[in-house]
C-alpha cells in the first residue's frame, strides 16, 4: 500500500519537500563536476558477462535497475569526488528538515539522549553501539549526490555468491519517482572521519517498481552491488551479514519481533560520526503502510540501516529482516522499516548474480 508520505521525515527528497511545502533548501553544497557525472555513466564495454547480465535486468519484472561506476575510471571518478571536504559537508538525505524536528525535551545543543552506554541493551533508544563485533564492520556509512547535492545514508553488507552486495533503504539510492543516485560510497566501520577498512563505489543500484515508480514506503528498500577495493571485495573484508525474508508472519507481526537497528544518525542531536542502535519489540504501523515500528530516537542519516532479528549482542552477528525507512513527524520516537519479502528477496537474487 502507498501511504501519505507528507507527514513523514527520514523519507525521500520529493516527499519531504511536499512536507515541508516546497520550502527550498537554503544552504549550498559543492555541485558534482561534470568530469565525475560523466565518468560515473561511462559505457562498460559490449559484450561482456556483466553487459548481458544488466541488459537482461532491464527486462526483469519486479525489478527496477541503474547501473552505477561499471568501469574502473568511474570508480576512480567517484572516489576522486569524495574530498575530505566534501564527506563532510553532506546532509543527512533529509537534511532540509534539520532543525525542525529537535525531539520534544531536548536541546539540540546538549546532545541529550546519546549517551554512551556500558553494554548492549535490549531497549535502547539511540545511544552509541556500546561494544564490538561483526556488525561494527559490515555496517557503514554512505555518501551519495542526489540531484546535485551530497548526502549521507547507512547501509550493511548480506552474504551473497558475488560477495559484493549491500542493503539499504531504497530512498538512498533512489528519490522515489526521481532520479537515482550518483556517486554512491560505502565506508564499512566508518568512526569519526576514519574509513579503517577502505571504501566501496556502487556498480549496480536495485529498487523494487513499487518504489520506484509509487515511491510505496511499504517497498522502502534497495540492494546496491558494489566495486572490489584493489582487487578485495567487501564481504572479504569485513565478513557479511544473514539476510531473510520470511521474518515477518501475521503471527510475529501481531506479537511483536525483537529488533536490534543500527545506524549513523547525523541530524541533531547526533553528528553521524560513530555507530548508533536501537532495540526492543516491533507493533505493525496504522498509518497506511506494511512497516513496523520500534521505539527509537535515531535521526536522518541512520536510513538504510540494518534491522536485526534473532541478534547476539556477544558476536555482533544477525539476520536483517528490514532497514531503517521512515518516521511520523507527529511521533518522532518511532522509527519504521519495511518487510523483507517476495519483493527483496527478487531485488536480493537478482543483485548477488552481479
Amino acid at each position: 500500500m502507498t501511504s501519505s508520505t507528507t507527514h513523514k521525515i527520514l523519507a525521500p527528497l520529493a516527499a519531504a519537500a511536499v512536507a515541508l511545502g516546497g520550502l527550498a533548501l537554503a544552504d549550498k553544497l559543492p555541485a558534482p563536476a561534470s568530469a565525475v557525472t560523466q565518468a560515473v555513466h561511462t559505457a562498460y564495454s559490449p559484450g561482456s558477462t556483466t553487459t548481458r547480465d544488466r541488459e537482461e535486468l532491464s527486462h526483469v519484472e519486479g525489478v527496477s535497475h541503474q547501473a552505477a561506476a561499471v568501469t574502473g575510471a568511474a570508480s576512480r571518478a567517484v572516489l576522486d569526488y569524495w574530498t575530505e571536504e566534501r564527506m563532510a559537508a553532506a546532509k543527512p538525505i533529509t537534511s532540509m528538515l534539520e532543525g525542525t524536528l529537535p525531539l520534544a525535551g531536548e536541546d539540540p545543543s546538549s546532545g541529550g539522549g546519546v549517551e554512551h552506554q556500558a553494554s548492549p541493551r535490549s531497549d535502547s533508544t539511540g545511544e552509541r553501539w556500546p561494544a564490538d563485533g561483526l556488525v561494527t564492520r559490515t555496517t557503514g556509512k554512505v555518501y551519495l549526490t542526489m540531484d546535485g547535492r551530497d548526502f549521507t545514508c547507512t547501509a550493511s553488507v548480506v552474504d551473497s555468491a558475488n560477495r559484493s552486495t549491500l542493503v539499504t533503504a531504497g530512498h538512498c539510492a533512489k528519490d522515489g519517482r526521481g532520479s537515482w543516485a550518483r556517486n554512491w560510497t560505502f565506508v564499512p566501520a566508518y568512526s569519526d572521519g576514519d574509513s579503517p577498512y577502505g571504501r566501496f563505489t556502487a556498480s549496480d543500484m536495485l529498487v523494487a517498481p513499487q518504489w520506484s515508480r509509487q515511491a510505496d514506503d511499504s517497498y522502502d528498500f534497495a540492494m546496491v552491488v558494489v566495486n572490489t577495493d584493489d582487487g578485495t571485495s567487501v564481504q572479504d573484508r569485513v565478513g557479511s551479514q544473514r539476510i531473510a525474508f520470511g521474518s515477518w508472519t501475521e503471527e510475529k507481526v501481531r506479537e511483536g519481533v525483537q529488533v536490534y537497528a543500527f545506524g549513523y544518525p547525523s541530524s541533531s542531536p547526533y553528528r553521524g560520526e560513530h555507530l548508533h542502535y536501537c532495540s526492543g519489540r516491533t507493533t505493525p504501523d496504522t498509518g497506511g503502510t506494511t512497516a513496523n515500528g520500534v521505539h527509537c530516537d535515531m535521526t536522518q542519516g541512520s536510513s538504510g540501516g540494518p534491522w536485526f532479528t534473532g541478534f547476539d549482542t556477544r558476536t555482533g552477528r544477525g539476520t536483517i529482516s528490514s532497514v531503517v525507512s521512515f518516521k511520523y513527524a507527529d511521533d518522532r520516537h518511532t522509527q519504521y522499516g519495511p518487510r523483507f519479502g517476495e519483493a527483496a528477496r527478487k531485488l536480493y537474487d537478482r543483485a548477488s548474480r552481479l
